[in-house]
């Protein structure tokens, strides 16, 4: 009896098995069909229900890879291509799965990760002419991109270097002009006060005039200048000398001339 009920147990269960990956397989062929027509939400739909029935059907696993991947749902893609090499011992399936790994970082532009999916291909298929070519195409592209990089960084110190000199030119101009301002206001302080002692002087030009005539001419003790008293000398003898030749004309005139007597 106990025998009849585990039979009939398992053959319900394998019965089960069946028609899901009846249904699994059907659900996988709707999804292709669709991903053919480039319906691509249907054929997404079409493999999800696949996986929900069986979810060992790696082959729905990786077409649903392909169609986010055509899709440029790059990110989803990329998962579901990982979920295909890990749960399989097939290195053929592997293969697959991470070459198209490969595709969707150089999509993404992450040339490292590209490189290393495709070494990971190789190792299951060695002999796939497009993985190689795409390995050394991101390979390329890797080393374009960090040459790229090296230029910008060269670039960004030029500019640095640039706008260091700049800001130093900038200060030495500053501090020049500091200087000549400081140079002029120093003039102008030293020729403001030149021209106050000019105004001073001409305020009283009499002063300066008996300044100057005094550095000349040193007075006497009268209060006249030496000068003056030479001159006031040669004044009185003159005076002197012409009375002196009035009494002397006189005194000629009043003599008797001396000489022979007239009768």
């Amino acid at each position: 009896m106990f025998r009849n009920y585990t039979c009939l147990f398992f053959i319900l269960f394998l019965t089960q098995v069946i028609s899901q990956e009846r249904d699994s397989n059907n659900y996988t062929y709707n999804g292709n069909k669709f991903s053919k027509k480039k319906v691509f939400d249907e054929a997404e739909m079409s493999y999800r229900k696949a996986i929900s029935s069986e979810p060992n059907n790696l082959k729905a696993l990786y077409n649903l890879g392909n169609t986010h991947y055509k899709e440029k749902d790059f990110d989803e893609a990329a998962q579901r291509f990982f979920q295909t090499q890990k749960e399989t011992d097939n290195k053929f399936q592997k293969h697959k799965a991470f070459h198209n790994m490969g595709n969707v970082y150089m999509q993404q532009k992450e040339y490292v990760k590209a490189i290393e999916a495709y070494k990971n291909a190789l190792r299951n298929d060695s002999t796939d002419d497009k993985t190689r070519y795409n390995y050394a195409l991101a390979k390329e592209l890797l080393e374009k991109e960090k040459q790229k990089q090296k230029d910008n960084e060269s670039k960004e110190d030029q500019k640095k270097e640039e706008e260091k000199k700049n800001d130093q030119e900038n200060d030495d101009k500053k501090d020049d002009g500091d200087s000549e301002n400081q140079d002029k206001e120093k003039k102008d302080d030293k020729k403001s006060k030149n021209e106050g002692d000019d105004n001073k002087k001409d305020k009283n030009p009499k002063k300066n005039q008996d300044s100057d005539s005094n550095k000349d001419s040193p007075k006497s003790k009268g209060g006249l200048s030496n000068q003056q008293m030479k001159n006031l000398l040669e004044a009185m003898n003159n005076q002197e000398k012409k009375v002196q030749d009035k009494v002397n004309a006189k005194k000629i005139k009043g003599i008797p001339v001396r000489g022979k007597k007239d009768w």
